[in-house]
């Protein structure tokens, strides 16, 4: 065993820096977080100035058991986890476990640090190690203990005041607010109408846009002309002013200077990969986590292409702009070269995580030699930054932008604008994306014939077009991390693991790549906003993260910042466990009467989803309830829309003198005859499908379940079924797989035993639980034995049976698709007989 061993996160990064440090050293991963808070209330102490209670995660017990193995034999201990806040805690973590199981004693234990993985940054770091920074360590410290105070208090009230199931988190939730707040800015938006003149120009050399920009001797501004009739009376006194053409009164040159975009953050690169290569961030970090790791280069081995992706800073080091500048030279001419490097200033106040910027580890390996290395996305990805990082070291873009105006008459005018680039320099090799385009924009890249003042430009047509103001677009991911990072909320290694947040707990749905709040998430997000308004409020939010950037720095002690944040906070959970109404919390609506019954029609949020109900619990007569169909809301839906959902179920006649009809339960939209339930195809609404399709659907259904049993076996419960991935093997518990050679009716008794040996498995329940626990796993070849061994019955016996097995089969087949209830959102009886159908399903 080597005597020096150095730890890191992962396996990938492992392998590559073993092959730089030799034999003399053993390279292991911890494999990210070693030790997390115990999943349980208590684990964070706040009465023992926040003592927090860690225990080894499960999945990574093994890792650390190697660690802890190598640690015995190992002269000096070396811990490289990432150069972050995050890294830097767990190598603390490392360090904690090791010095709990005596393996510390005389040896000295290091941290060491490098943004970039390459021999020469490898052995930077190996001669400068440092001892594992405490302020850093405080910081993530604090940071999870708040996460957890305010999970582990703020989630049991979401539950009882809005729906099980629920999660609120520190950072999760402001970000939430700010998608719910754009889509109620969107509802509310009310589209004005507007018109625009333009003038067609028919120049000798060239046709032409021109926008009018004076009116009757004023200034055309957009609301200006609001109606069409008054569009049309200005178009014809324009016309006859202009007599058939413009006359030029004044031609403006203006010459600008465009610098280059800084070279990528973390959350600058999230954005870019989002809006040109369409990453979302979980996406990019995954792909950047690869180049930084390390990618085997042709006869240059495994190298790292690119320096460390978590970093709030825009600096380059001095040998890298040395680098960038010979490849600028080389490629692009000393003409692209400024005299100096460009400098650009880095916003984060956290010196010690002021890292680089996302840099290639070398600009000399440029895309196109390293392309045929690296999968698609890698490749897209690594140019990306190449690129970003090349053009910020080049000179500006000079660009030229002439407008003309032109005159129709001596009371109205246009204006055409061009911009033409003189010289390209940084855009030869990279240009910034936007979210939107600017009115500047339009002009870029058009070039407008050579005019002078006093020219007459003949005039082809004036025309008017008709435009109504748009409300502001919903969150991209890019949009939404760009405001994250305006707003101060959360740091750029968390925006990918808020948006992923948001998205499991199903607060948002990503539609035509947007966020769009869904009645749960409105519902958490309107509940914290008005009873936990300061815990989602951008500014506190914002603060908090600077105070713990603070203890960060050092400069701040973090068990005083957790007592400011728990009192108030504590007080506060404990108050609006008891004063808060339910129906207000999940955002309940009236929308009128129904004329029927007379009965108030509201829309609720039930524990499977928002639902429509018709009469209330003080009724004498129970309430009636509808879910809300797939697109609706709970917060825009009318009364007429409302009503429209009780007309499920729907009877649709009788066939085989049973009743068919259609409703829709927990699992969707069903068609039911009988005892039977069919699923609805995608294409199949439920309001209009008829007898003869529902007919169908219901007939192909028990087709199915006829044909699930291939072949029986006499005195055994070993079964030949048909499944959903094809023919399989069961004997209620085990499940088997039948070779893809054998014909499944052909099977034998004595193969059928033999193949639930070799290959049977614990069944799985309806949520993929397995039935049988791994535990029971040496007793499946005795089941199977003893199933085999059963003496035969009768033939009246196995066929009574085997008939049940069908009946139950088919019974079992159609509870799948079928609804334990007809309605979503039930009075509480109901509900608890679907808990105990789900319970005896699964």
């Amino acid at each position: 065993m080597a005597k020096n061993l150095l730890i890191v996160e992962s396996p990938a990064k492992a392998k590559t820096i073993n092959k730089y440090l030799g034999k003399d050293f053993t390279v292991l991963a911890s494999y990210g977080h070693v030790r997390d808070l115990v999943p349980k209330e208590g684990a964070v102490d706040p009465d023992n100035h926040f003592a927090m209670d860690y225990a080894v995660i499960e999945k990574n017990e093994k890792h650390v058991d190697a660690i802890a193995k190598a640690a015995k034999s190992a002269d000096n201990l070396f811990l490289a986890t990432d150069p972050d806040r995050e890294g830097e805690a767990i190598s603390w973590h490392i360090g904690e476990i090791l010095r709990e199981r005596g393996l510390l004693e005389g040896k000295p234990l290091q941290r060491v640090v490098f943004t970039e993985i390459t021999p020469r940054a490898i052995k930077e770091a190996m001669n400068h190690p440092r001892a594992i920074a405490g302020d850093l360590v405080d910081a993530q410290q604090a940071r999870r203990a708040l996460d957890y105070l305010v999970g582990f208090n703020l989630s049991p009230v979401l539950w009882r005041k809005v729906q099980r199931g629920l999660s609120a988190g520190r950072v999760q939730s402001p970000a939430l607010r700010m998608i719910v707040e754009r889509e109620e800015e969107i509802e509310a938006f009310v589209a004005r109408e507007y018109w625009t003149i333009e003038a067609e120009c028919a120049h000798p050399s060239q046709t032409f846009t021109a926008k009018l920009a004076k009116l009757d001797g004023k200034k055309f501004e957009q609301f200006t002309i609001t109606q069409g009739d008054t569009a049309e009376d200005a178009r014809k006194r324009i016309v006859a002013a202009a007599n058939g053409a413009l006359h030029v009164t004044d031609v403006a040159s203006k010459e600008r200077k465009r610098r280059p975009a800084p070279p990528f953050t973390t959350s600058t690169l999230q954005q870019e990969a989002a809006r040109k290569l369409g990453f979302t961030t979980k996406r990019t970090m995954q792909v950047a986590q690869k180049l930084y790791e390390g990618v085997a280069i042709g006869d240059e081995g495994t190298v790292g292409l690119i320096s460390y992706m978590r970093t709030d800073s825009v600096a380059l080091s001095a040998d890298a702009l040395v680098e960038l500048r010979d490849v600028i030279a080389r490629d692009y001419g000393t003409r692209a070269l400024p005299d100096q490097p460009n400098v650009y200033k880095t916003k984060s106040k956290n010196a010690q995580e002021a890292h680089e910027a996302v840099r290639p580890t070398s600009a000399l390996r440029t895309p196109p030699q390293v392309s045929r290395f690296l999968d698609d996305d890698a490749r897209r990805l690594y140019e990306l930054i190449w690129k970003r990082t090349v053009a910020s070291q080049m000179v500006p873009a000079t660009l030229n932008t002439v407008s003309v105006d032109l005159a129709a008459g001596s009371e109205h005018s246009f204006r055409a604008s061009g911009t033409t680039v003189i010289d390209p320099g940084f855009l030869a090799v990279y240009e910034e994306g936007k979210d939107s385009k600017a009115a500047e924009d339009e002009d870029e890249g058009r070039k407008l014939p050579s005019m002078k003042t006093g020219d007459r430009i003949p005039l082809d047509r004036i025309h008017t077009d008709q435009h109504f103001t748009q409300p502001p677009a919903r969150y991209t991911e890019a949009a939404l991390v760009k405001a994250l990072e305006e707003y101060g909320i959360g740091r750029p290694s968390t925006y990918a693991s808020i948006i992923q947040t948001l998205l499991f707990r199903k607060y948002v749905e990503l539609e035509s790549r947007s966020f769009r709040p869904s009645d749960v998430g409105r519902a958490v997000s309107k509940f914290l906003s008005g009873h936990f308004t300061q815990y989602v409020d951008y500014d506190f939010t914002a603060k908090l993260e600077d105070e713990l950037d603070a203890v960060s720095r050092g400069e701040e002690d973090w068990v005083p910042l957790m007592e400011r944040f728990w009192e108030p906070f504590k007080k506060l959970v404990e108050e609006k466990k008891e004063s808060v109404d339910r129906s207000e919390a999940t955002g309940a609506r009236e929308l009128g009467t129904d004329p029927k019954s007379g009965k108030p029609v509201s829309v609720r949020l039930g524990r499977y989803g928002p639902y429509a109900q018709i009469g209330t619990a003080e009724d004498e007569d129970k309430p009636t309830f509808a879910s809300l169909r797939p697109g609706q809301s709970m917060h825009t839906i009318g009364l007429d829309d409302a009503l429209e959902l009780f007309k499920l179920p729907r009877k649709l006649g009788q066939d085989k003198d049973e009743e068919v009809s259609v409703g829709i339960g927990r699992f969707g939209p069903f068609a039911k005859r009988g005892s039977t339930y069919a699923s609805l195809k995608k294409e199949d609404d439920p309001y209009t499908i008829d007898l003869a399709r529902a007919v169908f659907l219901i007939e192909e259904k028990e087709e199915i379940a006829r044909n699930r049993i291939i072949k029986e076996f006499e005195g055994s419960e070993i079964q030949v079924l048909n499944g959903r991935f094809g023919p399989y093997i069961s004997d209620g518990k085990l499940n088997g797989r039948i070779p893809k050679d054998r014909e499944p009716a052909s099977l034998t008794l004595e193969e059928v035993v033999k193949l639930m040996e070799e290959t049977g498995k614990p069944m799985r329940g309806r949520f993929g639980k397995k039935t049988a626990a791994k535990k029971d796993a040496p007793a499946k070849k005795a089941a199977v034995k003893k199933t085999a061994e059963k003496k035969p019955a009768a033939k009246k016996a196995v066929k009574k049976a085997a008939k049940k097995t069908a009946k139950k089969a088919t019974k079992k087949t159609a509870a799948k698709t079928a609804p334990a209830i007809e309605t979503v959102a039930p009075p509480k009886k109901p509900i608890s007989t679907a808990k105990k159908l789900v319970k005896k399903a699964s």
